[in-house]
């Protein structure tokens, strides 16, 4: 008979209690939370990285690792009497039934939108049944930037502040565009990377608004962007020649073939 998911969940917590404990591997045994922390960070891309691929299996081995990450905070913690990993699945199992009252409880809820104000009015509850402070503050700082502005946009809409549709949005971005021109022909440094950064603001706000994930979105243009050049190089390598032996016309023919290419059915 097959092991269930809890079995194994918990073959892997003992697993990692028994590389941390005496005896155990010495690299395990001295990580520490912040020794940790870029491994955490490390494997969600790698996790991004395998969706985008569609690649199945190797997913499935990403989260394998994402979820290690878990444990392993867990064990340490384990370890000093702060909590321990029954009490970080007890903690998401509850918060799940609780911002869900839709499906749980007496609210109805007919389309994302409904589940995302229903979300974020739970989210708020919580927060001050925990005296917590301002609404941004739960937004984690140490997010990338990109995340950190989608995620604070989105906060800040559920109290109402918020442009009234995507045009209005476009209409600030092409203010904010003027300002960097502007910014641009002063020759200041400061001033243009804080018009660049507004535009940057506003560019993720019209992705929520027209529902769009910017991180997905920029890494799809990345994955575009690496193909098209690897292009240009497989081809001007084929010539003998290094794309700094080649010049901007050469490539830019080059790069208009790889973007017939992907366009052709």
């Amino acid at each position: 008979m097959t092991a269930g998911a809890g079995e194994k969940f918990q073959l892997l917590v003992d697993l990692m209690a028994r590389l941390r404990a005496p005896g155990g591997c010495p690299w395990d045994r001295e990580q520490t939370f912040d020794s940790i922390k870029p491994y955490l960070l490390e494997e969600t891309y790698e996790v991004m990285d395998a969706i985008d691929a569609r690649d199945w299996p190797e997913l499935a081995g990403e989260l394998g690792d994402l979820m290690l990450q878990a444990v392993f905070f867990s064990q340490m913690a384990a370890e000093q009497n702060l909590f321990r990993i029954e009490d970080a699945v007890d903690a998401i199992n509850q918060k799940l039934v609780r911002r869900h009252p839709h499906i749980f409880g007496n609210e109805t809820a007919q389309t994302g939108d409904d589940v995302r104000k229903i979300w974020g009015e739970v989210k708020a509850q919580e927060k001050k049944g925990k005296g917590g402070g301002a609404l941004l503050d739960g937004v984690p700082r140490a997010l990338p930037a990109l995340v950190e502005a989608q995620q604070i946009t989105s906060r800040a809409a559920t109290a109402g502040f918020d442009w009234s549709n995507a045009e209005q949005v476009l209409e600030k971005l092409r203010e904010e565009l003027a300002e960097f021109n502007t910014a641009r022909r002063s020759g200041s440094s400061d001033q243009m990377e804080d018009e660049l950064g507004d535009l940057l603001f506003v560019l993720v706000n019209l992705a929520r608004f027209v529902k769009v994930d910017p991180e997905q979105a920029l890494r799809r243009t990345n994955a575009k962007f690496r193909r098209r050049f690897g292009y240009v190089e497989e081809k001007l390598a084929e010539r003998g020649v290094s794309p700094s032996d080649s010049n901007i016309d050469e490539m830019e023919s080059l790069w208009q073939q790889a973007k017939s290419r992907e366009s052709a059915p």
